[in-house]
């Protein structure tokens, strides 16, 4: 890889004060599960990594009046093993749950994941984000595109985001606080992810100088949740398909509904036709069957991947299921 200075600061006004105005002046270095692959592929060449292993504000999970903070550098390991995001938060836990590696659950940190490149092929050829050949033609169009987006959007991006919390976190209602030199920003985690429009943009909101320092995820009391993934195996593997539900319940019946799809898209897809489709009905195998099939109107699959349509559908039958059958 390119030769690169290496800064480890302690406090976040540190951390922002290394980073530079462009994006191959610095990059931050949280669990290092994907920049380091990055680097060594000359995808990305900082001239500086800041690490951020030694700023212990970014840590911590706490349960507060506003909801749930979670500092963007907890690890997947220490969000699974705690009790009140289990009992409360079951989706957060289940998308731990489905990175089956040990390793990279005890590295990879809950701001890493939000932050992470997309893991299309194209793009970790150096292709770029919109995967164009030499005269423009789209490389993902014209050939394997097994595992990208069956929802584009209006943009020209294929590639879909690769966050395991991303969805569910939309689904919650989340937010993200982002910190620069500046000052601070909070933004919807719905607003974060973004469908690049040119090979100039990125995938998310994030600016050069910025740092994610924490998620905010409002109260859970009252709301049934859960994230279900389908994965061509158990070991290490990214799912093929998720769906992430969250349900405002009255009495049995369901009075409000997010439905978001995780793997489809450039962005975590959100179903409206799916929370439609739920309003007013108790959630039974039928009622999520019918949300599953209203999730998918409008998929448009590329010549390899229409396998996901029905992947997808399955995924919000069984997330929904899974969120009404739990306890809470």
């Amino acid at each position: 890889m390119q030769a690169f200075e290496y800064a480890n600061p302690t406090t976040v006004r540190e951390a922002v004060g290394l980073l530079g105005k462009r994006w191959d002046d610095a990059n931050i270095l949280a669990g290092g599960t994907d920049l380091l692959n990055l680097m060594k592929d000359y995808i990305q060449t900082p001239k500086r990594v800041v690490s951020l292993k030694g700023v212990k504000e970014l840590g911590g999970i706490e349960k507060t009046a506003a909801g749930l903070r979670i500092g963007a550098m907890v690890t997947l390991a220490e969000l699974l093993g705690n009790a009140g995001v289990k009992a409360e938060y079951p989706s957060l836990a289940q998308a731990a749950h489905g990175v089956a590696s040990l390793q990279l659950r005890n590295a990879g940190t809950v701001g890493g994941d939000l932050c992470q490149r997309p893991r299309c092929w194209y793009f970790r050829l150096g292709y770029g984000l919109l995967a164009k050949g030499p005269n423009g033609e789209s490389l993902v169009e014209n050939g394997d595109n097994r595992y990208h987006a069956i929802f584009h959007g209006e943009g020209p991006a294929r590639f879909v985001s690769a966050s395991s919390f991303g969805p569910a976190l939309v689904a919650m209602r989340a937010k993200v606080k982002l910190v620069s030199a500046g000052g601070s920003r909070e933004l919807p985690v719905e607003k974060f992810f973004l469908a690049p429009q040119d090979e100039k943009g990125r995938e998310n909101a994030l600016q050069p100088g910025e740092i994610l320092t924490e998620i905010l995820v409002p109260p859970a009391a009252g709301l049934r949740n859960a994230t279900y993934e389908v994965r061509q195996k158990e070991a290490l593997d990214w799912p093929l398909a998720t769906a992430s539900v969250a349900l405002k319940m009255k009495g049995s019946t369901v009075e409000r509904a997010r439905v978001l799809l995780g793997h489809v898209a450039p962005v975590p897809w959100r179903a409206p036709a799916a929370e439609r489709e739920l309003a007013g009905k108790t959630v039974s195998a039928a009622a999520a069957e019918a949300a599953g099939k209203a999730a998918v109107e409008g998929a448009t699959p590329l010549s390899m991947n229409a396998y996901k349509v029905r992947l997808a559908q399955v995924a919000v039958k069984r997330a929904l299921l899974a969120a009404v059958q739990a306890r809470m």
